[in-house]
């Protein structure tokens, strides 16, 4: 039974952080780790359907981006009301986004049918069998779109109420079982790489359905709300557009990539899927910088928040560096793991010293992403992204494409991106605008 007055959460200890940042990290890990695998299962078939998912899973990124707009405008909602010591309302703000989570999936799923293959093609360039396979895969993927979306609404309002238990076996058993569904359809059923869409796709729809679930058990009202949409439409729409500015950078590099040839955007995939694996795993400290300082704000303590995104940013500096050895010391040997192909493994090591590089510097640029979104100055954040995206990486990726660059000039681009928010992150957290309190922010 859910509560309508509940009492505010305790002040952020390191324990405190460390009990919502881990269960959202093996959150975070769940889904990159599976597409790790499904690479590896696909690697194995040969360059051409390496390719493909190269293509068809840049676009399923993107879905998920969108999914990432949804968890995180609900958590800073929700974390806000949690904090001001009203549950129900908390919950009510995961019904909305819930609704809201499931008109897009739908949305997704049937544009992707009629509009998937066109997508490839124009990813794909002059390559017409990598295109074909690309949208192959695509159609049959996106029909998880619905499901991944509730999924991340609904972590969007647990968080918020600073519930990363149930989140954790919500989203890691349906991953657990489509790891291993993945190699079984793609080899000994036959279905080679549409095996693992339809992979995806179980995953998917079991972890929304789960979600959902936990929404009737609250006992809330379930009807959708027209007017609180529109506010969370309204609220959500600069980090939307922020994640738009991402999603146009990537799909330009993954369209650039498979312009220097197959073995490139084969590279790319392995270097950008391990990319998007770390970066999300760093940002369990951001999920955790979400929930605490929009909570902290909630309750009307800018001290206790401004002394938290300190200490997060810190924290987020000191794994950046741990996963940037890893990373480091794994170069002669984490590439053969996804590709038997010489010439792809070739190519991965021209991106890798760029992306042990970055790694240190993301990790403050993540955990300092979660505080920001935590205390809703998003429209900062949006500002930022589009500067960064058009002044930085979109004239260095496409630059690298006319100077015959490689995939070289495409990862320098991404590491001044990371660079360039670095800078205007430490900027903004010194000025302490960000930190207005309030169960709303104004």
């Amino acid at each position: 039974m859910s509560q309508s007055v509940a009492t505010a959460p305790p002040s952020a200890s390191p324990r405190r952080i460390a009990a919502l940042a881990l269960p959202a990290l093996v959150v975070l890990a769940a889904e990159p780790l599976y597409v790790l695998v499904d690479t590896a299962v696909v690697g194995h078939l040969g360059r051409i359907p390496l390719a493909a998912l190269a293509i068809g899973g840049t676009v399923l990124t993107l879905i998920a981006w969108l999914g990432t707009v949804v968890a995180y405008g609900t958590t800073g909602r929700s974390a806000r009301r949690f904090g001001a010591g009203d549950r129900a309302a908390a919950v009510a703000e995961g019904v909305q986004a819930s609704w809201l989570a499931l008109a897009v999936g739908v949305s997704v799923a049937v544009g992707m049918q009629i509009g998937g293959g066109a997508l490839a093609r124009t990813l794909a360039g002059s390559d017409g069998v990598v295109a074909d396979a690309a949208a192959q895969w695509l159609r049959i993927a996106a029909l998880g779109a619905p499901g991944l979306l509730l999924a991340a609404a609904g972590n969007g309002w647990l968080r918020g109420i600073q519930d990363t238990r149930r989140p954790l076996w919500f989203v890691l058993g349906p991953n657990l079982l489509s790891a291993v569904l993945c190699p079984l359809l793609v080899y000994p059923a036959g279905l080679g790489l549409p095996g693992s869409a339809v992979a995806n796709v179980i995953a998917q729809t079991i972890s929304g359905a789960l979600f959902a679930g936990a929404l009737v058990a609250e006992r809330v009202a379930l009807r959708p709300q027209p007017r609180m949409i529109a506010q969370q439409l309204v609220l959500g729409r600069d980090l939307l557009i922020r994640g738009v500015a991402f999603q146009a950078s990537f799909l330009s590099a993954t369209a650039v990539a498979a312009r220097f040839g197959a073995a490139a955007v084969g590279a790319h995939q392995i270097a950008l899927q391990l990319w998007f694996f770390t970066a999300l795993v760093l940002d369990a400290l951001a999920i955790a910088a979400q929930a605490l300082v929009g909570a902290a704000l909630g309750g009307g303590d800018a001290v206790a928040a401004r002394g938290l995104a300190r200490r997060i940013g810190l924290l987020g500096g000191a794994c950046g560096v741990a996963f940037a050895l890893l990373v480091a010391a794994g170069a002669g040997v984490v590439p053969g793991w996804f590709s038997s192909d010489p010439q792809v493994r070739d190519q991965a090591m021209v991106a890798w010293p760029w992306f042990v590089a970055m790694l240190p510097l993301a990790g403050v640029v993540f955990a300092l992403d979660g505080v920001l979104i935590g205390a809703g100055d998003v429209r900062y954040l949006r500002n930022l992204t589009i500067v960064a995206a058009l002044g930085g990486f979109l004239p260095a990726i496409w630059l690298a494409y006319g100077l015959d660059l490689g995939l070289g000039g495409i990862w320098a681009g991404l590491t001044l991106f990371v660079v360039l928010r670095l800078v205007a992150l430490l900027l903004r957290l010194r000025s302490g605008g960000w930190a207005v309190v309030g169960a709303v922010r104004a």
